[in-house]
């Protein structure tokens, strides 16, 4: 059986579309209807006519996916293919938060799970979290969970921002030792990097952008080599969008574990069987997709 033309076969008969994440495996990758980031792929999730979305990524955007299109069954082809960063804020540490800041308005990185969701007031993902933060209507912002990204952010506002200590693993430990072994071994290239990434490594970095970015800054670009510094997986999408530059990856660990777990067998079992199927609550599905339309409406 050529597993790849079943899937496609089965995607058709039953009207699915398949979304993969920047960071999957370049077999993911191609074989599904679209690529993106998370903000690419939150649109395509909320605006198209498909009946079944299998979501080849992480839990919290399968969690999203389904908040935007609750008529819709979304799967996730590994449930286990979770988010340490999502994890690392919760519910009741975000409500003593707020309480502590009544005046504050919560913008959350789409990095959370649908409780943290509907507990704020916008969501943001790495490529449009300045907008969204400049937009809020608030002159002080609570920030979670990524610590990093919020740091980032008050580098180009005036607005004062609460973060929370989360962090990315992956992102976090790539260190300014890391990008200087790498740089030394690769003179002239220039450094991507994304926002995710400690303050220092942002500082030596000559671009920072989310994935989405790199894959327009790549097509744009002079540049013939080029050090990535983020998921190994965003190598095989930015060489398809420019297949003219080489690319480096910054470390040969920069990989996130739980945007390898899905491969093309669980992605054709749970087209086969239509599961595991995420589902939100729907009384936090209404409120989380309030934060959700904002960002929606912010980002344009």
């Amino acid at each position: 059986m050529d597993i790849s033309s079943e899937i496609k076969r089965i995607a058709r008969e039953k009207n699915a579309l398949i979304l993969a994440h920047n960071y999957q495996s370049g077999e993911i990758q191609d074989i599904a209807d679209i690529s993106g980031d998370s903000l690419e792929l939150a649109q395509k999730a909320s605006k198209n006519d498909a009946d079944i979305i299998v979501f080849c990524g992480v839990h919290f955007m399968a969690e999203s996916a389904s908040i935007l299109s609750p008529e819709k069954k979304v799967i996730l082809p590994d449930p286990d293919a979770g988010c340490p960063m999502a994890d690392m804020v919760d519910a009741e540490g975000l409500m003593e938060l707020k309480q502590e800041h009544p005046d504050a308005v919560v913008v959350t990185y789409i990095n959370s799970s649908a409780e943290v969701k509907a507990l704020s007031d916008i969501i943001c993902t790495s490529s449009n979290a300045l907008k969204i933060v400049e937009r809020a209507e608030s002159n002080k912002i609570i920030f979670v969970p990524d610590r990093n990204l919020a740091a980032y952010v008050q580098r180009f506002t005036g607005k004062k921002i609460i973060p929370w200590k989360g962090f990315c693993p992956t992102h976090e430990k790539f260190t300014i030792a890391d990008l200087e072994a790498v740089r030394e071994k690769n003179p002239g290239a220039l450094v991507i990097v994304h926002p995710e990434c400690r303050p220092e490594v942002i500082d030596a970095a000559d671009k920072v952008l989310s994935t989405g970015q790199m894959v327009k800054f790549v097509q744009e670009t002079d540049a013939l080599k080029i050090i990535v510094g983020t998921e190994i997986g965003m190598i095989h999408r930015l060489s398809k969008a420019a297949p003219h530059i080489e690319f480096i990856p910054a470390s040969e660990s920069f990989i996130c574990p739980n945007m390898k777990k899905i491969n093309l067998e669980k992605l054709y079992h749970s087209l086969v069987n239509e599961m595991p199927v995420i589902t939100v609550n729907d009384d936090i599905r209404v409120k989380a997709l309030k934060s959700l339309e904002r960002m929606l409406e912010l980002s344009y």
